[in-house]
């Protein structure tokens, strides 16, 4: 089960702050943008100046807070007549942009690799393209785990508590970002094959 499952319900406690920011004429492409711009800033910040540990904490309130924006953008498009083309491209791209800044910060931790931090950065963009490109083959946009945008937020926003804690990493902790990486690969596989066995299923009626 991926925490993508849990969304409806978030979705819900949202609803009435949708409402009152349709009424203020607050657009879903403003939201997708403000999310973006904070969350390439958090991690620049973190990763160039450098700042104690303790701004690590910074991220899972910051990650908590861009997944209700990324409810919210969604809501605005779908219940209040803002879907649009451009809303499309940016819903997709500032999502990649966002995570990669916002793991960047983590190849200043020990005793994690900064290789297999951007491996996993990499594999990240790569698996939110599988899922997009669903429906170029008549399947749906996929969001299959193990490990989607929701599940790896949970897992760096635990990551940037217990660093911001001050609390020391285990020298077995190293293996984590490979762990990471081959559930994302795994995450873009599951998106091109469920993806190519909706769209089978979908020529076969």
């Amino acid at each position: 089960m991926s925490i993508y499952e849990l969304k409806p319900r978030f979705q819900a406690l949202l609803r009435p702050l949708v409402v009152r920011l349709h009424a203020m004429g607050v657009t879903a492409n403003q939201v997708t943008m403000a999310a973006c711009v904070v969350s390439v800033a958090l991690g620049l910040w973190l990763f160039f100046a450098a700042p104690s540990l303790a701004a690590f904490g910074l991220i899972p309130l910051w990650m908590f807070l861009r997944m209700a924006f990324n409810a919210i953008d969604g809501m605005l498009a779908r219940e209040h007549n803002q879907q649009s083309k451009l809303g499309a491209f940016l819903n997709e791209l500032t999502d990649v942009v966002s995570d990669a800044a916002l793991y960047l910060p983590f190849a200043l931790v020990l005793p994690f690799s900064g290789f297999w931090v951007g491996t996993v950065i990499v594999l990240a963009g790569l698996s939110e393209f599988a899922g997009a490109l669903g429906p170029t083959v008549g399947a749906s946009r996929r969001y299959d785990g193990p490990l989607g945008k929701s599940d790896r937020a949970f897992v760096f926003g635990a990551l940037g508590l217990y660093v911001a804690l001050g609390l020391p990493l285990p020298g077995w902790t190293a293996w984590l970002m490979p762990l990471l990486a081959v559930l994302v690969a795994w995450t873009t596989v599951n998106r091109i094959r469920r993806a190519l066995a909706e769209a089978d299923a979908a020529g076969r009626h």
